[in-house]
C-alpha cells in the first residue's frame, strides 16, 4: 500500500508598503549601507506602520491571497496553524482570529513559536496532520511582525528585521511527492544569546522593564551566527546523506534569511551552486517565521514538479533543522 505524503499545493504571500532602506537607516542610527550589506546582504526591509494592525493583518493578507489563486473555498480548511514569534495578544491565539477573518469556519487553530524555526517546524505538524488521515486541507502561515520587538535605537538588531507574512496549503498526494524527511534539533543553551528579556513570566512588564527597553530583542550576535553556521550547514548536509541525495539531485536550498554569510556557508557544504539556492534577504530583510514561505512565493514560477528542495532554519531557543520536500506542482 502506498503511503499518503504531504504535500504543499499552494503558495500566498504578503509584504507591507513601507520599505525602511539601509540609506535611512543611516539618518536613525550609527550606520551605513555598506556595513549592513557586507555583513548581512540586506538592502531594505518592509515595515507594518499603520496603526492597530498587527500580525493577523498579514497573515491574513498572505492567506487571502493564497485562497485567490488557488480558488479555494475557505470552509474547506481542516486546519488553520499560524507560526509566529510576535503573536497579536498574549494568551487569545493569533491563529483563531485569522481562521475567523478568512472564513475557514470548520477549521480549528493554534500558533506555534520556536522563532526563526517556527515555520519550519509547521510544515512538520502540518504534515503529521495530513498524513494522519484525518485532515485533508492544512493551511500553514509564517507571519511576524518583527519591528513591534525592535528597538530602532539598537543598531545590532534594527538593521536586520522586516515584517511580512506567506502561507502554503497541504494536501494529500499519492505520487510520493511533499515532504520525505525531517531532521528536527533544539538545544536550551541558547536561550541565553537571543531572547526578549521582560514580558514573559519571569519577568513580568513594569514601569522599570519598559523604561530599562527590556521589551525588545536582544541578542549576542557572534555567538548566534556561530551557532547558526555550524547547525544549519549540519542538518542540511545530514538529510541530505540519509536519503542519499548528492548536489546535483537538490534543485533548490531554501534557507532561513537572517544573514547572507550563514545562507552561504550552509550551500557551500551541501555544495551547491549560487543559482541553487533561493535569496530575497536583500528585499525583506529576516521575516522570522515569514522567510520560508515568502522565498516559495518569490520563486513559485521556477519551480517544477518533482523538485528537491531541502528547507533549513535556525532561530532562539535554540531551535533549528531541515527537511526534505519533493515539490508537487508546476505553476
Amino acid at each position: 500500500m502506498k503511503k499518503t505524503t504531504a504535500a504543499i499545493t499552494a503558495v500566498g504571500a504578503y509584504v507591507p508598503e513601507f520599505v525602511l532602506s539601509n540609506k535611512v537607516l543611516e539618518t536613525m542610527v550609527d550606520t551605513n549601507d555598506e556595513w549592513i550589506t557586507t555583513r548581512t546582504g540586506i538592502k531594505e526591509r518592509r515595515i507594518l506602520k499603520e496603526e492597530n494592525q498587527g500580525t493577523s493583518f498579514m497573515a491574513i493578507k498572505a492567506a487571502e491571497d493564497l485562497i485567490a489563486k488557488r480558488g479555494l473555498d475557505p470552509l474547506e480548511i481542516d486546519f488553520v496553524l499560524v507560526a509566529t514569534a510576535t503573536p497579536d495578544l498574549p494568551v487569545a491565539a493569533t491563529a483563531a482570529y485569522v481562521a475567523s477573518e478568512i472564513g475557514a469556519a470548520n477549521a480549528f487553530s493554534y500558533d506555534l513559536q520556536a522563532a526563526c524555526s517556527s515555520f519550519l517546524y509547521g510544515m512538520s505538524t502540518a504534515s503529521s496532520y495530513i498524513e494522519s488521515g484525518k485532515y485533508k486541507k492544512v493551511l500553514l502561515i509564517g507571519a511576524d511582525k518583527m519591528s513591534s520587538i525592535i528597538d530602532y535605537t539598537d543598531r545590532t538588531t534594527c538593521i536586520i528585521f522586516g515584517d511580512g507574512a506567506g502561507a502554503v496549503l497541504f494536501e494529500a498526494n499519492d505520487e510520493g511527492l511533499g515532504l520525505q524527511d525531517e531532521h528536527l534539533r533544539t538545544d536550551g543553551v541558547g536561550r541565553q544569546f537571543l531572547k526578549i528579556e521582560a514580558g514573559g513570566s519571569i519577568l513580568p512588564a513594569s514601569e522599570e522593564t519598559v523604561r530599562n527597553k527590556q521589551h525588545f530583542v536582544n541578542q549576542d550576535g557572534k555567538s548566534v551566527f556561530k551557532f547558526a553556521v555550524s547547525n544549519m550547514a549540519d542538518v542540511s548536509a545530514l538529510v541530505m546523506e540519509r536519503n542519499g541525495l548528492t548536489h546535483e539531485d537538490v534543485n533548490w536550498l531554501v534557507p532561513h534569511q537572517a544573514n547572507k554569510r550563514i545562507i552561504d556557508a550552509t550551500a557551500k557544504r551541501m555544495g551547491l551552486e549560487h543559482d541553487k539556492v533561493m535569496i530575497n534577504i536583500h528585499k525583506y530583510g529576516n521575516t522570522t517565521s515569514a522567510t520560508l514561505p515568502l522565498l516559495l512565493h518569490d520563486y513559485e514560477k521556477q519551480l517544477k514538479k518533482g523538485d528537491n528542495l531541502i528547507f533549513a532554519a535556525f532561530g532562539g531557543g535554540f531551535t533549528w533543522g531541515a527537511i526534505y520536500l519533493k515539490w508537487a506542482y508546476n505553476s
